[in-house]
Formats: C-alpha cells, structure tokens, sequence
C-alpha cells in the first residue's frame, strides 16, 4: 500500500475501550467471625442504610460480653465498698476529733480552776499536775489523728481513683464488645445495591471475610486499560468522549494507576457535570476517543502496519518513477487511529510504503510492480 505524505490537522487522541462501574462500591465484611442464622435479604436487592442483610452468631464472643459485664459489676462493687468504707473512716476521725476536743475543753476549764487552789494543799497540787498531763496527752492524741485522718483520706482516694480508672476501661471495653456483638447483624451502611453476596445458611465466617458488597446504583465511572506507551502522556483531566443513543457525552480522567500489568495500565473516568446516559449497565463497555492533546498543523501520513516493523525510524519512500522505493530514516511523532505525525524526513506529496514491511526489513531497494495508492 502506497499513501502519500500530506498536511492536515492531526487530532491527538486515541481509541480507549471502557467498562461501566460503579462510581462508588462499600464492601461488607464480616467483623467479627461467626455461623450464618439467618439471611434477610437476596443477591442484587436494592437497600436502604440500616437495612439487615445478615445476622451471625458468635457463643465466644457473647460470653465475653458476659464475663466483661461481670468484671464490671465486681469493679464498681468493689469501688462502692471502697468509698463507704472512706466515708466510715472519716466519720470515725470526726467523733475520735469530737472526744478530744470536748476532753481539752473539759481539761482546760478544770486547770483554769485548779491553779488559785494549788499552793493550799499537796492534794489540790497532785489533781492540778494529773490534769494537765491529760491535757497534754489529748493535744499530742489529737495531733496524730488529724495526721491519720488526713494520711487515710489522701491514700483511700487514690485507691478510689485508680479503681475509677479501672473501672472506666473496664467499660469501655465493655463497650466495644457489646459493639462487636451488634455487628454480628450486619446492616447496609447507605443505599445502595448488594452484590457478590453469596452465602448460605449455617456458613462459618471468618473474621474479616468478604460478604458482599454495596454498588452506587445511579452513579457510573468508566474503567480502562490503556497500553503503557502512553502513560508518560496520560493525566487527570484529559477528556473523552463516546456517543451512544445519538446522543454524545463527555467523560474526564479522574485517577491514574500507574502500575503496569500485562502491558497495560489503568485509568479512572468520571461523567463530566454527572451527564451519563439513562439506560447504561454495570459491565457494559464503552468506545471512547481519548483526546492527548490540542489538535494542531502537521505533516501526516497514514497509520500503517509498517510502523510495527520499524518503530517509527525509517520508511520506503516511492521515487518519483514509481518502479522503485527506497530506504530513508524519518522521524515521526504522535499517532492517532488514522494518522502517524511527521517530523523530520519526508516532505508533502512525498510517496511511501506504508503496508507492513515483514520481508523487507534487510532490504534498502525495492522494485514495485502492482502497488496500490492508497
């Protein structure tokens, strides 16, 4: 095949083949393991947030509840005991503080009377000595009751504050396993469509395990796969469009994976100002024109199989007799579906081959008989 070098615009896009998704998926996992009782709803029912989906039974998980629930119960009986025995101590301080109080008072007044009647007999001197080593031994008695007082209640509520302590973690420990038992009803966390869901009765789960999963059921992204050659040139923003049902429609990059698998890399579209069509399904592909760049002046040839052969480094130009062709090195630039760009190397209305070149790649000359111009 013979085509001749021309000037045009060159569109810079290429053919990407798209798959409808789900612009959003929630998958549902079993948080805590257990055996499947009873299942509420089918595969590919449509739900509202909260609606039961499953519900799982657990017996280690509810005795753990119990046996929390009873560590709790001890803990806070504990610490209520703790507390009134606190309060009994204190009380105990306070009439100890009373009684000696009312004894220096007592001992106090007597002495103020004795003293005028000391030096009038031995007798009135011996009460008056005897009373005021009482005194004495009260106000040293009231001195270490008040020290014990204060020690008690400073270490009393500490204890108190260390098992209040406990106490609070005990519960919110409590909590997450009273949590974890909830989750054994596995509900829909939003609206949404269940899929993938695929158990049965009696079933054992394990903790972590795939149940399901919850798809967006209006709203669709577009996944493709583009060949790795153009990833350098690939970017969030860049368009696309498709047409279906007549009707043209627009779709924006969104997310670029840069890991390549089998040749090939990923890319995320999104339907520009949420316009997508009405009658599209999960699944369904999509031919799209990817747009590179600006469309822009150029040099063009036809996009050929020769460009598999060469790499884009050279050609067989036509000479101007059209019996023979020559070997010439080119530089070509981007490509589309239908044009390859020309850079250096060929001129317009220059002739070359561009049908593959599998068993002229030795050559540097060839005679043509029969070419068609393409």
């Amino acid at each position: 095949v013979i085509s001749t070098v021309t000037t045009g615009q060159f569109d810079d896009f290429i053919p990407v083949r798209g798959r409808v998704e789900p612009r959003s998926t929630i998958f549902l996992d079993a948080i805590e393991g257990g055996r499947v009782e009873r299942i509420h709803v089918e595969d590919g029912a449509m739900l509202k947030a909260g609606d039961l989906i499953v519900e799982l039974s657990n017996t280690g998980l509810q005795l753990d509840v119990l046996s929390n629930e009873a560590r709790v119960t001890e803990q806070l009986n504990n610490m209520r005991t703790l507390e009134l025995q606190l309060e009994q101590n204190m009380l105990g301080h306070r009439r100890s503080l009373v009684d000696i109080n009312y004894q220096i008072t007592r001992l106090t007044r007597l002495i103020e009377r004795l003293e005028p009647w000391g030096e009038k007999g031995a007798a009135r001197e011996a009460q008056l000595q005897d009373s005021r080593d009482e005194l004495t031994y009260y106000k040293n008695r009231r001195e270490v009751t008040l020290v014990s007082q204060q020690t008690d209640e400073r270490l009393q509520k500490a204890q108190v504050a260390s098992m209040r302590a406990s106490t609070e973690q005990l519960e919110a420990n409590l909590r997450i396993a009273k949590t974890n038992l909830e989750n054994l009803s596995v509900r829909a966390p939003l609206d949404g469509k269940l899929t993938a869901f695929d158990i049965e009765i009696g079933q054992s789960l394990n903790r972590g395990e795939r149940i399901g999963q919850i798809d967006d059921p209006d709203r669709y992204k577009v996944t493709a796969n583009i060949d790795e050659y153009y990833l350098n040139r690939v970017d969030i923003l860049q368009q696309a469009t498709f047409n279906i049902g007549g009707r043209d429609y627009t779709l924006e990059i969104s997310k670029v994976y840069p890991n390549v698998t089998n040749g090939q890399f990923e890319v995320d579209m999104q339907f520009v100002d949420g316009e997508q069509p009405n009658d599209i399904r999960r699944g369904q592909t999509l031919n799209t024109r990817l747009q590179l760049g600006d469309p822009i002046p150029a040099r063009l040839i036809p996009n050929g199989a020769f460009y598999q052969d060469t790499g884009g480094n050279w050609v067989f130009v036509v000479g101007s007799d059209g019996d023979t062709a020559v070997k010439r090195p080119v530089k070509l630039g981007r490509r589309n579906l239908s044009y390859i760009e020309v850079l250096e190397g060929l001129e317009p209305g220059e002739r070359v081959i561009t049908s593959p070149y599998t068993n002229y790649i030795d050559m540097e000359r060839l005679e043509l008989s029969g070419g068609s111009d393409d």
